[in-house]
């Protein structure tokens, strides 16, 4: 018979940012993450607030806008909410589900825990920003 953490570790391994983790660091992302379901239209973060939570998406879309300009589409497998959580700056952009949307949330507390106890997760999202500063650097540039 399988459990509710068992469903939840294998949503989570659904999830790119947390495909590569083992067993056991699923285990403990799934005790710090709590799974949030939300309605198309509902804001998860807004531009210029503190942030107080880190999101991963594992299924619908989300529309990510600054100052008004859309800036992307989200969907399954990505991430935001770091950012805020890194540097304790206000949130760079918001974030509003287009779709129904089911989510893993990390508030800020646990957001350390994490990177502590799963590193192959830092290394992600350290990759991923990275790669986001590149694309802004670019965008400059041309």
């Amino acid at each position: 018979m399988r459990t509710r953490a068992d469903h939840k570790i294998e949503l989570l391994s659904s999830v790119p940012l947390f495909s590569a983790c083992t067993r056991k660091e699923l285990r403990r992302i799934a005790s710090l993450a709590d799974r949030v379901d939300v309605e198309a239209g509902h804001v998860l973060t807004t531009e210029g607030e503190i942030g107080h939570e880190f999101f991963a998406i594992a299924e619908g879309t989300a529309k990510v806008t600054s100052k008004g300009r859309k800036l992307a589409i989200i969907g399954p497998g990505e991430f935001f909410g770091e950012m805020s959580l890194l540097d304790q700056q206000p949130r760079s952009a918001t974030v509003t589900a287009d779709t129904p949307m089911s989510l893993y949330v990390v508030g800020a507390a646990d957001f350390g825990l994490l990177l502590d106890d799963v590193p192959f997760v830092a290394r992600k999202l350290l990759k991923s920003l990275a790669g986001r500063l590149r694309d802004v650097s670019k965008s400059h540039t041309h």
